[in-house]
């Protein structure tokens, strides 16, 4: 890709230095704080931000809703994964060189990882799991969405990114989780469902909230299904045995 303009005729150019220049100003405790946040800090918090939707949206009276929403939420990272991997060959094809072999005066306050600036593989991650998680949990969506802008910001702060490769990276992140998503849905539910139902490992799913009369709701429910079964197994003996008692007597008879 050719080399980018060095002047502020550029928007993308002129924002890059708008907000990389903060750093010349800013104290050394804010650039630490910021490169610890771009790096890992806020990957972290979404991935707390993630188990802590699991654990809420299994807190539900109906086992189907539960489903439902963890196979959501098990889709947020995977969409993450996806998206990542898209990536691959879009930085290689549009093969833009990192901010700092293009343009004097940038300050890079990290170590570039890669060869190719766009699209950023962090606002990607973090945007393909902040809308995984806002398909499940709306609040949990919009506080990760929240996150992942300012992992995007953070970026260009450190100097490592163009605001468009950050840009690209949110829009394509927002698409594989959004585009993918139904697919998932229809591949994750059923699984998710079968979870639910299971005596050991249910409540990975499933965890019925309220009092402790209504947690063990669950539990009822799966002793009344196998009470069930287990009525319906003596009936359909009983129904036989009576089948061939008849039948004997028919034979005795004739």
């Amino acid at each position: 890709m050719a080399g980018l303009e060095t002047t502020g005729s550029n928007p993308d150019v002129g924002l890059l230095y708008d907000i990389n220049g903060l750093t010349a100003t800013a104290p050394d405790w804010v650039d630490r704080v910021v490169t610890v946040a771009g790096e890992y800090g806020l990957i972290l918090a979404l991935v707390l931000l993630t188990v802590w939707t699991w654990w809420r949206v299994r807190r539900t009276d109906c086992r189907e809703e539960a489903a439902g929403a963890v196979a959501a939420v098990v889709w947020a990272p995977l969409a993450a994964g996806i998206a990542l991997l898209v990536n691959i060959p879009i930085r290689g094809f549009v093969g833009r060189p990192s901010p700092a072999e293009q343009h004097r005066g940038i300050e890079e306050l990290v170590a570039v990882r890669s060869d190719f600036s766009f699209v950023s593989d962090h606002a990607t991650l973090a945007m393909a799991l902040a809308v995984g998680l806002f398909i499940a949990h709306r609040r949990a969506g919009l506080a990760g969405i929240a996150l992942a802008v300012l992992l995007g910001f953070s970026r260009v702060y450190l100097g490592v990114h163009y605001p468009t490769d950050v840009i690209g990276g949110l829009a394509l992140g927002t698409a594989v989780a959004l585009l993918l998503s139904p697919l998932a849905s229809a591949l994750l539910t059923p699984l998710t469902k079968l979870i639910a139902r299971s005596a050991k490992v249910g409540r990975l799913v499933w965890s019925p909230r309220g009092t402790g009369d209504e947690a063990g709701s669950m539990e009822e429910e799966r002793e009344q299904e196998q009470g069930r079964e287990r009525q319906e197994d003596g009936v359909r003996q009983e129904s036989g045995a009576v089948g061939v008692s008849r039948r004997r007597d028919r034979d005795l008879a004739a």
